[in-house]
């Protein structure tokens, strides 16, 4: 009887199974103790390769019993002697082929490669998919697929601001069926395919860009059923295409460094950014990214940086000795990004951060009490809102030393920071410290028109005495009454008229300022 050792690879994508029912495989077949046990303690965990993994072995099984085979395929699961490390199952397989005279049989090209050179004899069961299972949901215009044990799948078609949801099939998903998509994904995976790659992997949830298919994938009991949602871009721009105006295209190539790219989950802030990277290359830019997952479309010269794949410790010393012009930061989720982003951005490194926020002050805020408030101006020069696909606004941020508005006293003046819409110059936020807490205040644009004939009566006749009339000019400025004199008659104004206005305060119920002219 022929005798057979498997490796992780081909029981992980299904191959070993199929070479079974296909007759390819008749013989003993000797599973490693220690991989099979490391495989059920991950499935416990509700880890997504632990939970293929075992669904195979156990399919394995029944396949030999219901098909009849047990006369011609036995399967015996034997120790390795001492305890190995995951990295070390496929290396201590193929020393047991060896050994004792096994075929090896795997479905990894390396692994098949490594057993050829030391002489074993070989089951290579790996075949290229050109095209997944998962791939096949993706229709025109398809922008996301939706995948649920016992549901129908469902899928967003249109464009983002206009798509709908709409059911794909009327067939109902079965786990059988779920399981052979997330399968086929971890066996390209576990191939090493430039294409296919688990970019998070935690217990009970899975995350995995094939592709330019982002696919998130949720066992129980996290999720009550197996989920899979999959989302793939349906349009790439360049920056050309959002028709900016030439004083943005001018800012964001010559003095925008410290960009935020904000919008709602659909926004279009990934494509936006796509666009945004490739400009700066096409300026002669070095441009490199980090993402979590990888999941941008990008010319081959940008590096893109996994951020879950290196610690925030290794990314930064990276961004520094490579010293980059630009860094794309998609997405910004938690303190950690954040401080990412700051540290870079204080380095000098150029930095557009992407973050989920529904108005672009919101953006903004994300950064207060995680920074001094000072040092925000130095993060952040530029904000851009993303709603629809398309920009919808840019902001500017400078700091000032100024009376806060809404306050009068002279001493009350302090670091603010101006927020401006870029285009308009027009300042919608100021942002200070007021005692212990941060205030963000919108600033409403209020038209200075004069005040009414009565009230403009009352003050010339309370100050006439100390300015001649022809030079009190007034104006109301929401609801606030601004005097304004010249700068001579200001000390005699403010000695003795503040009396008579103060009078006036109370019988009209309006407030006076006085300022020079």
């Amino acid at each position: 009887m022929d005798k057979y050792v498997v490796d992780s690879s081909a029981i992980l994508d299904g191959s070993l199974k199929e070479a079974v029912v296909g007759g390819r495989i008749r013989g003993a077949i000797f599973l490693l103790s220690e991989m099979v046990e490391h495989f059920a303690s991950l499935a416990r965990q509700g880890d997504g390769v632990g939970i293929v993994a075992m669904d195979e072995l156990k399919d394995l099984h029944d396949v030999v019993e219901k098909l009849g085979l047990s006369d011609f395929v036995k399967i015996e699961v034997v120790p390795a002697g001492r305890r190995l490390d995951p990295g070390e199952f496929d290396v201590y397989a193929r020393r047991f082929a060896k050994e004792n005279g096994c075929v090896y049989v795997t479905s990894d090209e390396l692994a098949r490669d490594a057993a050829a050179v030391q002489g074993i004899q070989v089951l290579y069961l790996g075949r290229p998919r050109d095209v997944l299972t998962i791939e096949k949901f993706f229709g025109k215009d398809v922008m996301s697929v939706h995948l649920k044990e016992g549901l129908p799948p469902f899928g967003k078609v249109g464009r983002p601001g206009s798509w709908r949801f709409v059911q794909l099939s009327a067939d109902l998903l079965t786990r059988q069926q779920l399981d052979v998509i997330v399968r086929e994904l971890i066996s390209e995976a576990s191939r090493l395919s430039p294409r296919t790659k688990i970019e998070i992997r935690r217990p009970h949830s899975l995350i995995i860009q094939h592709k330019d298919h982002r696919i998130v994938i949720v066992f129980p009991p996290v999720s009550e059923r197996l989920e899979i949602t999959a989302t793939k871009p349906v349009v790439r721009k360049r920056i050309e295409d959002y028709n900016l105006d030439p004083r943005v295209l001018e800012r964001l190539e010559k003095s925008a460094e410290g960009i935020l790219i904000a919008g709602a989950p659909g926004a279009g802030k990934t494509t936006f950014a796509q666009a945004l990277a490739e400009f700066y290359l096409s300026k002669g830019k070095i441009v490199k990214t980090v993402e979590s997952p990888r999941d941008m479309e990008l010319s081959p010269p940008i590096t893109q940086l996994s951020k879950n794949l290196a610690t925030s410790e290794e990314i930064h010393d990276i961004l520094l000795l490579s010293r980059p012009d630009y860094t794309i930061f998609d997405e910004m989720r938690d303190t950690a990004d954040f401080q990412l982003y700051v540290d870079l951005r204080l380095a000098g490194v150029g930095m557009a951060g992407v973050v989920h926020a529904t108005s672009p002050i919101d953006a903004i805020q994300r950064f207060i009490r995680r920074v001094e408030l000072g040092m925000i101006p130095s993060i952040i020069d530029t904000v851009i809102f993303m709603k629809d696909g398309e920009v919808r606004k840019i902001y500017a941020l400078s700091m000032v030393v100024k009376v806060p508005a809404g306050m009068r006293e002279e001493d009350l003046a302090r670091p603010v920071i101006l927020v401006k819409d870029f285009l308009t110059d027009e300042v919608e936020y100021e942002i200070y410290v007021f005692g212990e807490e941060t205030f963000v205040v919108p600033i409403k644009r209020v038209e200075e028109r004069a005040p009414s004939r009565r009230v403009y009566s009352m003050v010339i006749s309370a100050l006439k005495r100390y300015v001649p009339p022809s030079e009190i000019k007034l104006e109301e400025r929401d609801g606030l009454i601004v005097v304004r004199v010249p700068e001579e008659y200001l000390g005699v104004v403010l000695s003795r008229g503040v009396t008579k206005l103060e009078k006036l305060r109370r019988k009209l119920s309006v407030d006076f300022r006085i300022e020079p002219r």
